[in-house]
């Protein structure tokens, strides 16, 4: 876009304004995302990180819509808990969780109901689960051509960055004023203002 401008900017500025900036619009989207639904599909995928494999925990409605995502450094019972305590913070308790064969993710919501007293269901079916599969195409497509992250912080910033971006694509961002989707560029302005 800013070339098509006349303007011309080093790789190395775009990629210190995502770091100064993503973590800023990410809490701004925070506050104006639209409402998710209550039935969710989770699932985790590997993200290289100084040449090792790091986990992605991201959860998406049965609309398609991200409700969260967490970049840990293990994929246990722990990291598939702590990324449903901050998911439900975001977006309220679900009814329903699909999940793929995972021991871990089933571990940990289950740790999570009972120390929390809730109900929410658990569905093992690693089909039903194709919606949030499809989802990581775009990590996978952006992070592909980086060859991996020299650091955790700068993947997880990054990462975030990558995200914002796609819900603003998947029009997750309200309106106050109208209930109309705008364009993605016109989302992303609402954002930085």
């Amino acid at each position: 876009m800013l070339e098509e401008r006349g303007t011309v900017v080093d790789h190395t500025t775009i990629f210190r304004w995502v770091l100064r900036f993503s973590p800023l619009l990410m809490e701004a989207l925070r506050k104006r995302k639209a409402p998710v639904g209550g039935r969710w599909r989770m699932d985790e995928t590997y993200i290289l990180v100084k040449g090792q494999d790091r986990y992605l925990y991201r959860a998406v409605d049965k609309n398609g819509d991200t409700v969260d995502f967490l970049l840990t450094g293990r994929r246990d019972r722990a990291a598939a808990r702590r990324f449903l305590e901050q998911a439900t913070k975001l977006a309220g308790e679900p009814s329903l969780i699909n999940i793929d064969k995972s021991g871990a993710n089933k571990a940990g919501i289950e740790d999570f109901n009972n120390d929390q007293g809730c109900e929410i269901e658990v569905r093992q079916c690693k089909y039903l689960n194709n919606i949030v599969e499809q989802d990581h195409r775009n990590i996978k497509r952006r992070t592909r051509s980086m060859l991996g992250f020299k650091s955790f912080w700068t993947a997880r910033v990054v990462l975030a960055g990558i995200e914002l971006v796609h819900m603003i694509r998947k029009g997750q961002l309200t309106s106050k004023k109208t209930k109309l989707v705008a364009s993605p560029a016109a989302q992303f302005y609402q954002l930085a203002a």
